[in-house]
């Protein structure tokens, strides 16, 4: 005979019996299972807390605000998604809000109504279920598109083939299998619930259920259709069991599957850095051999990957046929953390090219909706090989170079300042008289000679707007950006003391350059090691000469009258959110600005930086150079007469690009310093220069 264990509800009032028409025994075995399934996932979370716990949380902090903020605001799975972020902004939501929904359903049965408050009736219970149905609904949408959008992908972010010619793994071969269960799971669930909802409304529609509105518009059809109430009570039992063992199944499962995303990408955006990528951390200085080394956060990162690919789609490594994707690096690690394999990772879990085609352009950081932290990851790496001696050929030269003569092209310290040989004018000693400003010049803008152009460029400006400016000749060192990036934290930090030393002997109020990755590092990284200025005092060439004609002391009297597109370096616009002042810097001068697809925050990666520049550039056959791309982009806008740039090593990237990508006779290139020198007619050679190029 069947009972039923609640009491069922007074007739016609608006609420109903969670267990209508079950057994005794059929509550026990629900109750015995749903035991099992949260000790299994309780037990799972537990197994990976232990495992992120293993260096007891060295180099993480943890934000609940940002992760609070992280759960409510949908914020960070929502950037830059399109119609994709709103289709998960409809599961997220749907299944927060359901998720609530079954505990305070629970809640109420197992401790307010046994205590006498049935609070889950009449008004309560209507505004319940209207609720549930829509949040119900707009996950089940979002799960459908989903599904069409992954049925019919044809893109490179559901690929999972590998782009280092390593075997494909056991694992990774059931990754779109995985993916597949997880989306039909929840599909399942959320069409079920409604079925569920509709076969009892179907039995006999109580007036009140038109608050559940889908279920009530379902269930009043199948009434309607002639569907008998003892074939819908049957199938609604069926239907009951199916629905609450797959969401057993699932919470049980969560900890070993796709589903611990909900729990490990809020609580990695949570943990991730407020200084990512621009300012790296000091510890541990021998870098990541084993995931023994890994800190919380980044152990918690390798699980918070969903495998949605936006890192592997604007990785400029992977579009140049580099083997190197930002999500397959991630899951290779993830795969070694599962398996408990804590051994040296190079070369048995990520070859030695793999981290060295990174050109931290912090794109995929920038990109991942998750917070996950790819570049410090891939930097601790290459701490890891610079410390077993396992450097790229060319990079070690570079970089004994730089530790013997203070600079990256081998040069003597005394042609460091040769350019100011040139001008008719003398810039004043920063080290020997005290100066408004301190120009940090930087290797390229110093030695190079297409970039000394720019310099020369550059200091004519600041004379004609009387700048008090001052160098520091033979003592200026590279500030070491891209040494760090490069993996040799050693000699960044004998670098970034020596030249604070200098600097704090010296009398500014500002410190200029026009190299992003100095600026980056004067910016960023110095203060932290005691620099004694703060990081508002580091200056950008663009901005301080957008300042110049903002106040009147540079007048654009020549506006130039020609289309250019700008390209962001990554150093200057991803890491540090300049953005708007080199565009209106270059329109003030008269060029009309088109922008490339990519551009400002999802620019595309010149690949000079992580130290890339020093190291042999090569495309594979079929492929381009991540250059020769971007020059191919603005190209394909069409009627362009500048390809515009703010940084010297950009200049030196792309001149080179132009040339080989076979654009000579279409595009110029041009120094944003250039510009603004011959829009302001200061008589030189250099402006007649680059209006003759014109």
């Amino acid at each position: 005979m069947v009972t039923a264990i609640l009491s069922a509800p007074p007739a016609g009032e608006a609420t109903r019996d969670t267990f209508q028409g079950f057994a005794t025994w059929q509550v026990v075995l629900f109750y015995v299972l749903s035991t099992a399934s949260i000790v299994v996932f309780v037990w799972g979370c537990l197994r990976l807390l232990r495992r992120y716990l293993v260096n007891r949380g060295r180099g993480t902090r943890l934000r609940p605000g940002r992760m609070l903020k992280v759960v409510l605001t949908h914020a960070w799975i929502g950037r830059r998604a399109g119609l994709v972020g709103l289709a998960h902004a409809g599961v997220f939501y749907g299944f927060i809000v359901l998720f609530a929904g079954t505990t305070i359903l629970a809640i109420n049965d197992h401790i307010t109504a046994p205590l006498g408050w049935d609070f889950w009736v009449g008004p309560f219970y209507k505004g319940y279920s209207l609720f549930l149905d829509v949040f119900g609904a707009a996950m089940l949408v979002g799960l459908v598109g989903f599904a069409v959008r992954r049925a019919a992908a044809r893109g490179v972010r559901l690929d999972y083939s590998r782009v280092d010619g390593r075997p494909v793994s056991a694992k990774r071969a059931r990754y779109r299998l995985d993916d597949w269960v997880f989306l039909w799971s929840l599909i399942f669930l959320g069409g079920s619930g409604f079925l569920l909802e509709a076969l009892r409304i179907a039995i006999d529609p109580p007036p009140f259920e038109v608050w559940s509105p889908i279920g009530y518009a379902l269930g009043a059809g199948l009434h309607d259709a002639g569907l008998s109430p003892g074939v819908a009570d049957g199938l609604r039992l069926g239907t009951w069991w199916a629905h609450g063992l797959v969401a057993l199944a699932f919470v049980a499962a969560v900890p070993f599957t796709k589903a611990m995303h909900m729990f490990t990408g809020a609580a990695g955006v949570a943990t991730r850095s407020e200084t990512v990528s621009r300012e790296l951390p000091a510890a541990p200085e021998t870098g990541y051999a084993t995931l023994k080394d890994f800190t919380t956060t980044h152990r918690l990162d390798l699980d918070a990957c969903t495998k949605c690919g936006k890192c592997h789609e604007v990785c400029p490594a992977r579009a140049s046929a580099m083997p190197l994707s930002p999500r397959d690096l991630i899951l290779d690690l993830r795969e070694a953390q599962s398996l408990g394999n804590l051994n040296v990772l190079v070369p048995e879990v990520v070859a030695p090219q793999t981290l060295w085609s990174c050109m931290q352009c912090n794109a995929c950081v920038d990109v991942c909706p998750v917070g996950i932290e790819h570049v410090p990851i891939i930097n601790q790496m290459r701490r890891g090989l610079v410390e077993a001696g396992e450097v790229d050929a060319s990079l070690a030269g570079v970089l004994t170079s730089i530790q013997k003569n203070g600079n990256s092209f081998g040069e003597s310290k005394r042609k460091r300042a040769r350019w100011t040989k040139t001008l008719d004018f003398e810039l004043p000693d920063a080290r020997k008289q005290p100066v408004d400003v301190l120009w940090y010049v930087g290797d390229y803008a110093s030695l190079d000679a297409r970039n000394q152009r720019n310099t020369q460029a550059l200091a004519r400006l600041l004379l004609e707007a009387g700048v008090d400016v001052g160098i520091l000749y033979e003592e200026e060192r590279t500030a070491g950006n891209d040494v760090r990036r490069a993996g040799e934290e050693s000699l960044f930090q004998n670098l970034a003391a020596i030249n604070i030393r200098t600097l704090s002997s010296c009398t500014f109020n500002r410190i200029l350059t026009s190299d992003p990755h100095s600026f980056n590092t004067l910016r960023n990284e110095y203060p932290r090691l005691g620099a004694p200025w703060q990081k508002e005092q580091v200056t950008h060439h663009s901005v301080m000469l957008l300042e110049l004609i903002e106040d009147g002391r540079l007048s654009i009297v020549n506006p130039l009258g020609r289309r250019g597109t700008y390209h962001d370096p990554c150093a200057l616009g991803r890491y540090n959110g300049i953005f708007d002042e080199p565009r209106r810097l270059i329109e003030r001068c008269g060029i009309e600005l088109v922008e490339m697809p990519r551009n400002r925050s999802k620019s595309f990666c010149c690949g000079a930086g992580g130290g890339r520049i020093w190291m042999k550039e090569t495309a594979e056959p079929g492929s381009r150079r991540p250059s020769e791309q971007r020059i191919d982009e603005a190209v394909a806008l069409g009627d362009l007469d500048y390809f515009i740039c703010a940084c010297p090593k950009d200049v030196t990237m792309y001149e080179d690009a132009i040339k080989t990508s076979g654009h000579s006779d279409v595009i110029v290139l041009r120094e944003i310093s250039e510009l603004v020198l011959a829009a302001t007619r200061v008589p030189t050679d250099v402006a007649e220069a680059v209006t003759a190029a014109g």
